[in-house]
């Protein structure tokens, strides 16, 4: 404790950094690197799977739960009432009143939103070769180690294989990150999503050991691709993971199982993403609002601790603003007559959320620029379009007014999996547990080895946490507000944090500022509502917060060993939660600031 105190956090990060890997996994994305990167490898996480004889389906490319891509009547209205209330706030025209731009034209303005390289706007994607090929693999490896952070490297064209014979070419098993997204509809393979909004994917359509067995897949393929450890120095690194709040304990421990037993690092600790941002922040008390691809989750941090009653998560997120600024668009007839279909199509909504990032932002006042829209048609080229979107405003005020985004489309996956709902927010996590005598060696012979140990353990039964069907400015003000303490309570709403992807959207920080001021009751003796700037990318903060803890607490009884998880069970120790939080905060200003 005296060295931690003294030593100068650059060699802290050589001697610490360098054998810690952070994992931080979304429904998205995956954030993934050594703790002494700057940043880490920001990949898609999916992963298309060749399918061969009779799994030859090219239809039923994606394979997922029941999408639900029927838009009720209901829901249809409640949407057109939420854009005129956006649109009455926003001091625009109403989603039917007809624009007299006959005479007067709509002013038209340069959006370059948090991309100053304003020429990838009109870049087009190109398809992924899914021939294997040597050349590429020869440009993968340059790639990486010319230390670029991508997540695709350019292939050859797609048909260059089809002109030769069968025996000269072959399918390439399964390909990985925004690859995946980009393979043609017509091409023999299936694309999997492991996480879906907040949770392991799981259903009657995506089987669980499948589910396991494409996140081993993904992570195991990052490792040696993009970050170069072979299987045989894996027992060199311990892995940090860095979880979201929405993951239930069961879901938990199956990752552990992944990193430790199947991955085959030497050691793991878990950390939730609320705490991390927090500390990546140099904080030690924050309202943690993490708006992510598919879903929000709000948890208060008190002086480094997590309060479990104050967590709320909401079933929507970035791509849904996506999806409403197609929907936009199609109502105001700015869309170019083409077939784009994020749901079946994953190479439109990643088309669709580069737009959103360019071209998004909230403020008053009519918001339209030029843009070039791709479409992307049976492997052919893209083919380029031209046009003017407008109301390129209303989109992320959806996070205010949920109704506007329709989550429902993709519905959270079913919960009848999940028998135990013990969370890692509560207490139990800062008790000693016994190990049973009877407990014996070797309880990991299957993909399901990881729920027998953990059922030796006593734990509390709490109710499932329940999604929200309110907007940002609800959650953030109930989240607060459930605290219960004046005090608390005014240094939270003074201390908001926002973080994850979304949080990138220009004039997003106001209008929350804004919204959630509005949204405290009249009654509460609260008058400041302030969001912290973060000091680094907020895409990224969850991770940058892991590898500070990670380099921190390396050592503590907190790590768990992968002898003890495959051989022999697990030793719970009482150092979970920061008893020594306040010094941990110090070390971790003194990381950022150094």
């Amino acid at each position: 404790m005296d060295y931690l105190k003294s030593v100068v956090p650059s060699q802290l990060i050589s001697e610490r950094g360098s054998n810690l890997i952070v994992i931080n996994p979304g429904s998205a994305n995956i954030r993934i690197g050594l703790a002494q990167q700057e940043t880490p490898f920001n990949i898609p996480h999916c992963i298309a799977r060749h399918m061969t004889g009779g799994n030859v389906v090219p239809k039923k490319n994606v394979q997922d739960q029941m999408l639900n891509s029927q838009i009720t009547t209901a829901q249809h209205m409640e949407r057109e009432k939420a854009y005129d209330i956006i649109a009455s706030l926003l001091k625009i025209p109403f989603l039917d009143e007809e624009v007299a731009n006959n005479s007067f034209p709509r002013k038209m303005a340069r959006v370059d939103g948090y991309n100053p390289q304003s020429s990838r706007k009109d870049t087009a994607f190109t398809w992924t070769n899914v021939y294997e090929n040597s050349d590429s693999s020869l440009a993968l490896e340059k790639s990486v180690n010319d230390g670029t952070i991508n997540e695709s490297v350019e292939q050859p064209e797609v048909n260059d294989c089809k002109e030769r014979t069968s025996s000269e070419c072959k399918f390439r098993e399964f390909i990985c990150g925004e690859e995946a997204l980009k393979i043609s509809p017509t091409e023999p393979y299936c694309i999997r999503r492991p996480i879906r909004r907040g949770h392991l994917n799981i259903s009657q359509h995506y089987p669980m050991q499948q589910v396991f067995e494409d996140l081993h897949a993904i992570w195991d393929w990052i490792l040696l691709e993009k970050l170069h450890i072979p299987h045989s120095e894996r027992n060199m690194y311990s892995a940090i993971l860095v979880v979201p709040e929405t993951f239930d304990n069961r879901e938990i421990k199956e990752m552990l199982s992944i990193v430790l037993r199947d991955l085959r690092f030497s050691s793991a600790v878990v950390h939730q993403e609320g705490l991390a941002a927090v500390f990546g922040n140099g904080l030690s008390t924050a309202c943690v609002v993490n708006i992510g691809a598919q879903v929000i989750s709000v948890i208060c941090i008190e002086d480094g601790v997590a309060l479990p009653t104050t967590a709320k998560t909401l079933p929507f997120g970035g791509e849904d603003i996506s999806r409403c600024l197609l929907w936009t668009q199609r109502h105001h007839q700015t869309w170019p007559p083409i077939r784009t279909d994020s749901l079946t199509k994953p190479i439109d909504l990643l088309m669709l959320n580069k737009l959103k990032e360019s071209y998004s932002q909230i403020k008053e006042g009519e918001l339209d620029a030029v843009a070039v829209i791709h479409s992307y048609e049976d492997g052919m080229p893209a083919g380029s379009h031209k046009t003017r979107l407008t109301a390129l405003n209303v989109p992320p005020m959806g996070l205010f007014y949920p109704m506007l985004l329709v989550p429902d489309v993709y519905p959270p996956p079913p919960r009848s999996w999940f028998h135990d709902y013990d969370d890692m927010l509560e207490d139990t996590w800062h008790m000693e547990f016994p190990r049973r005598s009877d407990m014996s060696d070797g309880l990991f012979p299957g993909i399901n080895g990881g729920l027998q140990m953990w059922e030796s353990y006593p734990f509390f039964t709490t109710k499932p946490k329940k999604e929200e069907k309110v907007g940002l400015a609800e959650a953030i003000t109930s989240s607060i507000l459930s605290t219960g303490r004046i005090d608390l309570q005014r240094k939270l709403f003074c201390s908001i944090q926002l973080i994850g992807g979304v949080a990138l959207t220009s004039g997003l920080i106001s209008a929350v500022e804004e919204r959630v001021l509005h949204a405290i009751p009249p009654n509460e003796a609260i008058d400041t509502v302030e969001v912290l700037q973060s000091r680094t990318n907020p895409t990224f903060l969850s991770w940058k917060g892991g590898a500070i803890l990670g380099i921190l607490d390396f050592g503590r009884d907190a790590w768990i060993h992968r002898e003890d998880w495959v051989r022999s069970g697990i030793h719970v120790g009482s150092g979970r939660k920061y008893k020594d939080s306040y010094f941990l905060q110090a070390q971790a200003m003194c990381y950022i600031n150094s």
